[in-house]
């Protein structure tokens, strides 16, 4: 498959964007970096839109960076048609999206995802670290097609496993900043409901189930002895067994519950017998991955004129990190908060099971640990619209929210706390 050559066509004058027509409302561009030889990684930008329809100076407003989970899930498929882009999966137009505040960029990372390819299965990354250099040479060409972002200030967010990705990235990114070797106002990082520390997240999925009343003790035992056998492997340095059996974890979860939504909790499912498969009489609910896969596909593919099928080379992603999927980078958090001055958001959805809140805080907890100005103050509500959405916790550049009535996908289930959240991450008045 040979490398796709997209020619920026983008005009700005006085900071007023003129980009292309791309795929719905408002001013974009978007195209490919050769971050290593046979690795093209594909970037979507969206100007910012104005609900008001107003012409403004893009360079005013933050870029906001999005980076999808999985590994192997795409940020301008799902970031963007589920959660915070200017258009739903149907079509309509989204009640709030980041673009109406904020240029936002997806990217489909790691190569592979996506509209992102590589043409041999040597080009894969393997590790978080490669992962990382990936994104910052996928930065360096961006901001060298588009310099007026050099002095933007910029935010790298993210979701799921991204979160993981986002960390260590926003490390090499701010030395390299540092170091002068890319130009750019790298400014901080948040991290959404993020695999930080695979087994915080494994050993907090019986307690959480039990205190929801999604199981009762039975289940628990059920639970725990599977979380304990992936804790002996990543003990004993088995990563890979250890990828597996967070996903017999996993199903253990779905046969104690009758079949349970991950990423929200509360989300209506179809009861599942022990084989997984829809009882008897039960109609399948509309499958929202095919539809988004028909959309980027057909829709998006054609109009960006792209010759790449989307999501073609996904699941191949995973199947490459499985051993490095389970591994912790909470040291990486802990050095971007102690060693840089970048604001790090770690935030967490309270109906989120993959990534329970109650894992999030066993970590970050341990990261606090003896650190006084951490451990005394309290936390305080996020009020919007004199309606709680979450609660704050601070510490010198270190922020975490809680978010209400939110699981795995914050932007998509709580759109208020998360406008609110990022009003103080990129200190927009």
């Amino acid at each position: 498959m040979s490398p796709i050559w997209v020619v920026v066509t983008c005009f700005l004058l006085n900071g007023i964007a003129e980009g292309r027509k791309g795929f719905g409302p408002g001013e974009q561009e978007w195209g490919y970096i050769d971050v290593r030889p046979g690795a093209h990684m594909f970037w979507w930008l969206y100007y910012v839109t104005p609900p008001s329809g107003e012409k403004v100076n893009v360079y005013k407003k933050p870029l906001v960076i999005w980076l999808q989970g999985g590994p192997g899930a795409s940020s301008t498929g799902y970031g963007n048609f589920e959660e915070l882009g200017p258009l739903d999966l149907e079509g309509n137009r989204r009640n709030y999206t980041w673009v109406n505040d904020y240029n936002v960029l997806f990217i489909d990372n790691p190569v592979g995802s996506g509209f992102s390819y590589v043409e041999n299965t040597t080009a894969f990354a393997t590790t978080n670290k490669q992962i990382a250099d990936d994104l910052l040479k996928c930065m360096k060409g961006f901001l060298d097609k588009f310099p007026g972002f050099q002095k933007v200030p910029t935010y790298v967010t993210a979701e799921s496993y991204g979160g993981k990705m986002a960390a260590e990235l926003g490390l090499v990114w701010y030395k390299a900043q540092k170091a002068g070797s890319i130009k750019s106002n790298l400014s901080g990082v948040a991290l959404g409901d993020s695999w930080i520390s695979p087994m915080d997240s494994v050993m907090s999925w019986a307690p959480f189930l039990l205190s929801t009343g999604m199981i009762d003790r039975r289940g628990v035992l059920a639970i725990e002895k599977a979380a304990v056998e992936t804790q002996r492997a990543v003990d004993e340095g088995r990563w890979r067994a250890a990828t597996s059996l967070w996903a017999y974890t996993e199903n253990v979860i779905v046969n104690v519950t009758g079949n349970i939504d991950f990423y929200n909790i509360l989300e209506k499912k179809q009861p599942r017998g022990r084989t997984g498969r829809l009882l008897p009489g039960v109609r399948p609910k509309v499958d929202r991955d095919r539809m988004l896969s028909e959309l980027m596909n057909n829709g998006v593919r054609n109009t960006l004129g792209l010759n790449v099928s989307w999501g073609l080379q996904s699941s191949e992603v995973f199947n490459i990190l499985k051993e490095d999927f389970m591994k912790p980078v909470v040291n990486i958090v802990q050095q971007l908060t102690n060693q840089t001055n970048l604001e790090v958001f770690v935030f967490t959805g309270q109906l989120d099971l993959i990534v329970a809140t109650l894992g999030t805080v066993e970590w970050v907890e341990r990261m606090f640990k003896d650190v006084a100005g951490w451990s005394a103050p309290p936390r305080r509500p996020v009020v919007v619209n004199n309606v709680i959405e979450g609660y704050l916790k601070e510490y010198k550049n270190f922020k975490m929210y809680w978010i209400n009535r939110a699981g795995h996908m914050v932007p998509r289930d709580n759109p208020y706390a998360t406008a609110s959240m990022l009003k103080h991450l990129t200190g927009s008045k």
